[in-house]
């Protein structure tokens, strides 16, 4: 049995016939006998042959790849949209490289420079926190690769994006908080150099002000995961400060806030009913659990990779670019409601 890397030629050497023949067989052209065709095929399986896609790329200009820049796989959010984009690309006989930003906007440009060096057709991107320069992205666009962004977007950067209405899902979410009692409302904000950051904040604000509710600077804290909210809630707790609701970001923000406010004496929903962001798996375990905003990962997965391949396949290349704007929709449970 042939070990290492199967090449066509090994084929041919051992059926005793040209590489041509080979690869005319694995094609089933119809010059090439049926007992031929069978023979190639079944030493093709036996030895595990495999198209060397790099070549294949080279011929037809293209990869069958795509790439993909995440922030953080960690979170089911981004674990669930990259479930959907593989399930759409393998269907459509695509592979996915996927790269990790890990928040970070040096390694999110080193991303799109792998990406780049590997042929991929078109790349799908979550911009990472630290990200406020944008040259890399239009030098992808310069290339002339095909780019979608999801959920993080490139502000005012002409592409196709997918996302959610974030302020009207946060108006939703603090707008349930006062309509069950809630007066002096605390928002643990995301970055404000991120649309999502600035749009949460908007809509938390959009909905005190048509409540009427005076709002106070001072309940507006930036902290956009588990231990900046941990330390967040110690400084609400130790200031002294009169809340009785918390509209997190995302819901690794309220879970940190939940669980120092409980090993405070702090009682949940009774005295401080907290709302997060994103409905995660652990939304549904806490103690109490979690109300959230379903933001639908995999949805926005699927849809996000079907625009990007209609942009790589179609002979048409100068259609506008598209916005989709996903509902997202609010999931009651104990953590709000008395």
């Amino acid at each position: 049995m042939k070990s290492g890397l199967v090449t066509i030629k090994d084929l041919a050497h051992e059926l005793k016939i040209s590489p041509s023949t080979v690869s005319r067989a694995l094609k089933d052209h119809p010059d090439i006998s049926v007992e031929t065709k069978l023979a190639v095929n079944e030493l093709a399986k036996k030895w595990n042959y495999q198209p060397n896609a790099v070549a294949l790329s080279l011929k037809q200009s293209r990869s069958n790849t795509i790439g993909v820049i995440i922030p953080e796989i960690v979170h089911f959010f981004f674990s669930s949209v990259i479930s959907g984009i593989e399930d759409v690309a393998y269907d459509a006989g695509f592979n996915v490289i996927i790269c990790q930003s890990n928040e970070k906007y040096d390694r999110e440009v080193a991303n799109t420079r792998t990406l780049l060096a590997n042929r991929v057709d078109g790349i799908l991107v979550s911009i990472s926190k630290e990200t406020t320069d944008f040259g890399h992205f239009y030098n992808v666009r310069d290339r002339v690769v095909p780019m979608v962004f999801y959920d993080r977007v490139v502000p005012d950067f002409y592409a196709d994006q997918v996302i959610i209405d974030d302020l009207d899902a946060a108006y939703r979410a603090t707008k349930h908080l006062i309509e069950n009692g809630r007066k002096k409302i605390m928002h643990f904000a995301g970055p404000q150099n991120l649309l999502i950051g600035q749009q949460r904040k908007n809509g938390y604000l959009k909905a005190l002000k048509e409540a009427r509710i005076e709002i106070d600077e001072n309940l507006i804290i930036e902290a956009d995961n588990f231990e900046k909210a941990r330390l967040a809630a110690i400084k609400v707790l130790d200031e002294k400060k009169a809340i009785d609701g918390l509209f997190a970001v995302n819901d690794l923000t309220a879970i940190g806030a939940m669980q120092t406010l409980q090993k405070r004496g702090i009682k949940i929903p009774d005295e401080i009913a907290i709302v997060g962001f994103s409905d995660g798996r652990l939304s549904g375990i806490t103690n109490p659990t979690l109300t959230s905003v379903d933001q639908h990962g995999y949805e926005m997965g699927t849809v996000a990779t079907e625009m990007l391949l209609k942009r790589i396949t179609s002979a048409k290349k100068d259609y506008p670019f598209e916005t989709k704007v996903l509902n997202a929709n609010l999931i009651v449970r104990e953590s709000s409601v008395v």
